[in-house]
């Protein structure tokens, strides 16, 4: 069976649950899940949140799951993946480092309920504290982007501790917000589990023994997986334009192909095309720089070209 489905203008997309086997990014088909109905003591648990409790106590982890601290606002998308476990008794095991960034690290988190059998992989991608922050050509990024606070955009402005700290959680929330939008979109990302403070919990993408999925620039594909791979790209790209929005920094490196499904990763640097006035050159460049992978794999290169035209188009970016 495909995992792909698209309807007849291409525009809907559909992840399909393959026969007999298990999609860690299948989306529950149910109601949402009432935990005060699965949980009838849930007001009581509730209360009792993990700075209450004693970090040492934690069974069988390195800490308490930190779901219940995060509000509504900061969780992924409903109706919740099935693999997701929001169980208040779970814990989280930290099993090693995935990838080393200027920004942020990303590690390889478990978390489970111990005793039951039940537990998911997670990428905590962990944005760094300001005095050791490096975020690259961050001014441009950030242009459009602006809180009511007029003394929050001038410390930003000026780059002083606050302001620093308040960059961090816009770059912090911002990918949160796109990966939680581009998901309910039926994009290829990583589901966003839920955020808090600097941290970003997302769901891993790898096989089940902690193997993160290669990266496109680590592949050597045959011209079918070529085309089929430029095939998902373009998609994912054009549901990003449609919703005003281009990764900002796309290359080789920031996207993973896992079981020949690609996943667009790293999207702290979101770009909104409409708001920010370079809008138009990060997404041009952003094709410029994935196609150029594309091209060298065998690719024409003036695909490249069609495609920044086609995204613009989708954006409502009048021709240059």
């Amino acid at each position: 069976m495909p995992k792909h489905s698209f309807d007849g203008d291409g525009e809907s997309f559909t992840r399909i649950r393959p026969p007999g086997g298990k999609n860690r990014r299948g989306r529950v088909t149910a109601g949402e899940h009432k935990l005060d109905q699965l949980y009838p003591d849930y007001a009581e648990r509730a209360e009792r949140t993990p700075s209450s409790r004693d970090p040492e106590s934690a069974p069988e982890g390195d800490r308490w799951s930190t779901w219940d601290q995060s509000t509504a606002g900061e969780r992924g998308p409903r109706p919740y993946p099935d693999w997701l476990v929001t169980d208040l008794a779970a814990v989280d095991t930290e099993l090693g480092i995935l990838k080393t960034g200027k920004e942020a690290d990303v590690f390889l988190v478990e978390r489970s309920v111990p005793g039951t059998g039940r537990a998911t992989l997670m990428a905590a991608k962990r944005y760094r504290d300001s005095e050791h922050r490096m975020f690259h050509r961050d001014a441009g990024y950030l242009e459009g982007r602006r809180v009511k606070e007029s003394r929050v955009n001038r410390a930003v402005a000026k780059r002083t501790a606050f302001g620093m700290q308040a960059i961090a959680g816009q770059w912090a929330n911002a990918e949160f917000a796109a990966l939680s939008r581009l998901w309910s979109a039926g994009a290829a990302v990583p589901y966003p589990i839920q955020i808090l403070g600097t941290e970003l919990l997302m769901e891993f993408i790898g096989a089940p023994d902690g193997t993160a999925a290669p990266r496109l620039v680590q592949l050597r594909p045959s011209p079918a997986e070529l085309e089929d791979l430029w095939a998902q790209l373009g998609h994912v790209l054009s549901l990003m334009a449609m919703d005003g929005f281009t990764h900002g920094d796309l290359s080789a490196f920031n996207v993973l192909v896992h079981e020949g499904e690609l996943f667009i990763i790293d999207v702290p640097q979101i770009v909104d095309v409409i708001g920010n006035p370079r809008g138009r050159s990060f997404l041009e460049r952003d094709v410029r720089n994935i196609g150029a992978w594309f091209v060298a794999h065998g690719l024409a290169a003036e695909r490249v070209g069609e495609l920044a035209a086609d995204l613009c188009s989708d954006a409502g970016l009048m021709p240059s």
